[in-house]
């Protein structure tokens, strides 16, 4: 629970500061201890000032009704509160184009350089700068628009000032709600934004940019791996499936069936016709590759929680398994977890419960390596490790992201309201298998774009205690 600091007691002017709110929230959070602090500044100016565009620079949109297409020619891509903390962004639900083009939603286009914040739901506040690969992209009612005034304020060393432990006090003071969260724009304008140099300012935005630049390499190199994957075997067509334009499943006909699954989804003719064509070039089954390596769910443990300062562990699930960065997962103990929730290098990681919806995660793939090694892993996750040594695991990613893999694995379902991937049928999954110098290719492109994810973080972090340690000298 949190009370206020005797050090720092809530002063009865801040209730007319605060819009007389009488919540506990802003007063307690910190998010009036920041904003007195930063007064101490030699110079702040409010948010509103800094931005351009429409309303001013600082806006959401509308409530629309949301029509979605799988064409990209009559779509655009369509992102969300969860969707934009995401570092793959492969798999999008879509918008109509007509729709997003209207004179009521052309402005919800985004541009790099603007900031994202959450503005509605359980997780208001969290913050997301626009990538270079993100200027075709619609943004949803329910995200708020920062656009900055590049004559006024560089875009990346303003998101540099909202992502940081300051900037967050702020917008999660601006939150208001009880069982549904909530931000409008003007909540926010009058933050205040600290000011230095322009040397400082352009180096931190610099960096921001930088760390923006190399997440949009990561995510072409992954989409060039997997397009490198399928020419490679001898199967280009595959590079553009699209699912929903195959004849539906509609009154087909099964003469090998067996207990192994009396479920007719698992019979799908639409699955059955990608695994003939993966069977029709060369390859390996997946049970095969990783016999020497694991094939399984993650075990099942009590959570004994801890702090990262000594020696916890980030415990990372589902809902944050795919984002740029693992945030609000729960800190465990490694004393008292099994070995299982941490996996080798280059494991892929597959959602493997839930249901199949056509946003969800269920059966979405990642790769564990580099910066990630560190975390512990739900047992939600299913664990592909190869144990063949030709087969690499960021071989087997260039796949297993695919439209063509995740359909596969959405036709080998099993359970009841919960669903999970069943084992014998995914473990019968060929994998195609390029030549060798191929498949080292594809290889090294998925490394490299998991090692430019690494150094994006890296330097966001540099960006941000640069900026943390000249706020906190400046205010003494």
């Amino acid at each position: 629970m949190k009370i206020a600091k005797l050090s720092n007691p809530v002063m009865s002017d801040w209730f007319t500061e605060q819009g007389l709110r009488l919540d506990a929230s802003p007063y307690v959070a910190g998010s009036l201890e920041t904003k007195k602090m930063l007064e101490r500044l030699p110079r702040t100016e409010p948010l509103a000032s800094l931005t351009s565009g429409h309303n001013g620079g600082i806006f959401n949109g509308p409530m629309f009704r949301r029509v979605y297409l799988t064409d990209p020619e009559h779509s655009v891509p369509f992102l969300g509160t969860k969707d934009m903390m995401v570092a793959d962004l492969t798999g999008l639900p879509r918008l109509r184009k007509s729709d997003a083009e209207s004179a009521t939603l052309s402005y919800l286009k985004l541009k790099p350089g603007m900031t994202l914040i959450s503005c509605s739901g359980f997780n208001a506040g969290r913050r997301a700068y626009v990538r270079p690969d993100m200027g075709d992209f619609w943004s949803s009612q329910d995200t708020l628009k920062v656009e900055p005034d590049p004559k006024k304020i560089k875009s990346g060393y303003l998101y540099a000032f909202l992502l940081s432990r300051f900037g967050e006090s702020l917008v999660r003071g601006s939150v208001y709600g009880s069982a549904i969260k909530h931000i409008e724009p003007h909540h926010i304008t009058g933050l205040p934004v600290p000011r230095f140099n322009v040397g400082f300012e352009s180096e931190i935005h610099e960096l921001v940019e930088e760390c923006a630049q190399l997440r949009a390499d990561f995510q072409n190199e992954l989409t060039s791996a997997t397009e490198d994957f399928f020419k490679s075997v001898n199967l280009p067509e595959l590079v553009d499936f699209n699912w929903h334009q195959q004849p539906r499943d509609l009154g087909f006909e099964v003469t090998q069936i067996s207990a192994m699954s009396l479920r007719a989804m698992n019979y799908g003719k639409r699955a059955q016709h990608l695994k003939l064509k993966l069977e029709s070039v060369p390859h390996q089954r997946l049970g095969e590759i990783c016999a020497e390596g694991q094939l399984r769910y993650g075990p099942i443990f009590k959570r004994v929680d801890s702090d990262i300062n000594h020696g916890g562990r980030l415990l990372v699930g589902q809902r944050q398994g795919w984002w740029i960065r693992p945030e609000d997962g729960r800190v465990i103990s490694p004393k008292h977890t099994p070995a299982g929730v941490f996996v080798p290098d280059e494991t892929v990681m597959v959602g493997g419960h839930g249901m199949p919806s056509e946003s969800g995660l269920f059966g979405r793939a990642t790769l564990v390596t580099g910066r990630w090694l560190q975390h512990a892993y739900s047992q939600d996750f299913l664990r592909v490790g190869s144990g063949t040594e030709s087969v690499s695991g960021a071989y087997l990613l260039s796949f297993f992201r695919s439209t063509v893999a995740l359909r596969l694995i959405r036709s080998m379902l099993t359970g009841g309201a919960q669903q999970s991937i069943h084992s014998e049928l995914v473990a019968d999954m060929p994998i195609p298998l390029a030549e060798p110098a191929d498949r080292d290719r594809i290889a090294a492109t998925v490394r490299s774009a998991y090692q430019k994810r690494d150094r994006a973080d890296v330097l966001e972090d540099k960006a941000l205690a640069l900026l943390t340690a000249a706020i906190e000298e400046a205010v003494g």
